[in-house]
């Protein structure tokens, strides 16, 4: 079983562009640490399965969950969108991160639906990050893995 996975420039790349052209904002993703332990994240998650198998995971703060959610749906400022509207937005970000991941590796492939979870996503045993971006978005962190199943 391959490990191939994207590198981080890679990811970084087309986490970028699809960030500016899909949330919205004119906010630019940072350079950041790993999120702290006791921010609360919400995390989806979306596998891909065929000639290539990973599974990609994008974890956000309630802060850049609502900002996404305002770009993506078109939530003015002064609206709270609900959790259900999150959580179609979360769902659709990780749905696109994972289809531009899945380009990039060997074909043919599927995606499954996004999985989100308002909380921590627990991930496989079997996988292991072979790619990751830590970043900030108007002062939220938001954290994008890309998983590979363990080489045996």
């Amino acid at each position: 079983m391959s490990t191939l996975a994207p590198s981080a420039l890679d990811l970084e790349a087309l986490v970028t562009d699809m960030w500016a052209s899909f949330v919205g904002s004119p906010e630019l993703l940072l350079p950041a640490g790993p999120p702290a332990d006791d921010v609360a994240l919400w995390s989806a998650t979306v596998t891909v399965t065929g000639e290539w198998r990973g599974m990609v995971s994008v974890d956000l703060a309630e802060a850049a969950v609502l900002g996404v959610t305002r770009g993506m749906l078109g939530f003015g400022e002064d609206e709270e969108p609900d959790a259900a509207s999150c959580t179609d937005a979360v769902g659709e970000l990780v749905n696109v991160v994972g289809g531009n991941v899945k380009s990039l590796m060997p074909g043919p492939s599927s995606l499954s639906l996004p999985v989100v979870s308002r909380g921590a996503v627990e991930l496989p045993s079997e996988m292991t990050e072979a790619s990751v971006l830590h970043l900030d978005w108007c002062g939220a962190p938001v954290r994008v893995r890309v998983l590979t199943a363990h080489s045996s």
